[in-house]
Formats: C-alpha cells, structure tokens, sequence
C-alpha cells in the first residue's frame, strides 16, 4: 500500500493483432500531474506497448548517502511501502573501461565480479557519478535502465524473475516505474544473472 504523499499512474497498454496498437483507456489514479512525470524512460515503455504502473512519492533531498540517508533506492522502498526485493536500483559500473549498468535489490550490494561476468569482462567498477550521469542523461537518484541517452549493456539480478512486476528508477528522484522483470530485459536488451551480494 502506498503512503502518504505518494501518487500512482497505471497505464496499461495492448498490442491489437495484425499490427499496430490499440491503446486501451488509462487508469489514472491522479493525472493532475502527468505532465510533470513524462520521462524517457516512461516514454520508452509507453512506445513498446508495455504495461506499466507509475509511482509518485515525495523526495527527500537528505536521502542520498552522501547526506547520512539510507540511499534513493531505500527511500522508495519506505516512501511507496514495497518489499525491498522488488525494488531495484541501477548502478552505472564500468567493466574493463566500458560502461554498463547493474540492476539489483534496493536492500542489496552489486557484485562487481559477477557484473564483469554477466557483461563479458575480467574486471569491474563503479563509474564515477558525472561519468554515469553523462552516459544515461539522468541525475544520481534518478537514474534509470530505460531511456538512457547512450545504450547500455545491462544485466539485471537474477533474483527479478521471482515477481511478477518489478520497480525501478522512471528517470527522476521520486518516480518509479514499476513493470514485468521479462519486459525490462526485453526494452533494455539485457540479461539476467546472479549479480547482488547481501552481507
């Protein structure tokens, strides 16, 4: 159940047989602020036709853990009232000098030598945050795996496939999409594999 001061957007998209789409009418809890939530990355999934649901909560600029806060992903996960499984984060790693991105559990660490692994190299990184910021077009906090100014490699943990719909980054700090585990694999052209660490 949300919390007080978020909002949520359901849209729902489907695919009409013989081509092209045929959009079925939106379930917009509070539209009073769509404009405002249009992001690329919400782009991205409503050109693709994928069912969607936006979540809306009140950010708190003291989050970060450069402030003392638990880290953006964990605010969703107080904020929106969801299990902190189903809340990913997207950390921009660099592997071997070129960037990609590791999708993993708000409760959970990236596993740099699983995610050089999963992208194919001998060695990984965290990007430096005006390198992440650069490359996505997206602020820390805010970023997100869909509508990314550059393509990324991208591997998502593993441990997605176990929901029926996950939440990550909608490209702004409060904003979170939440969709089908398979569906952000298939938009971001990425992989699954055991990539987060805990403990």
């Amino acid at each position: 159940m949300a919390r007080r001061g978020a909002r949520v957007v359901r849209v729902r998209h489907r695919w009409r047989e013989g081509g092209g789409d045929r959009r079925t009418p939106r379930s917009i809890l509070d539209n009073g602020h769509m404009s405002a939530q249009g992001t690329r990355a919400i782009d991205v999934a409503r050109r693709a036709g994928v069912v969607h649901t936006v979540h809306e909560y009140a950010h708190d600029a003291r989050a970060s853990r450069r402030e003392g806060g638990h880290g953006y992903a964990l605010e969703a996960v107080e904020a929106l009232g969801v299990d902190a499984t189903r809340v990913f984060k997207t950390i921009v790693v660099s592997v071997d000098g070129r960037l990609g991105m590791a999708i993993v559990p708000a409760d959970a660490d990236v596993d740099l030598k699983a995610v050089a692994d999963a992208l194919g190299g001998r060695r990984a990184s965290i990007a430096a945050p005006a390198e992440a910021e650069k490359a996505t077009g997206y602020v820390l906090g805010g970023i997100s795996p869909l509508g990314t100014r550059r393509a990324l490699p991208t591997v998502l943990d593993l441990s997605a496939d176990g929901f029926t719909t996950i939440l990550v980054s909608a490209g702004r700090r409060g904003l979170e999409i939440e969709l089908a585990a398979a569906d952000l694999v298939a938009l971001t052209k990425g992989s699954m594999a055991p990539v987060a660490r805990r403990g």
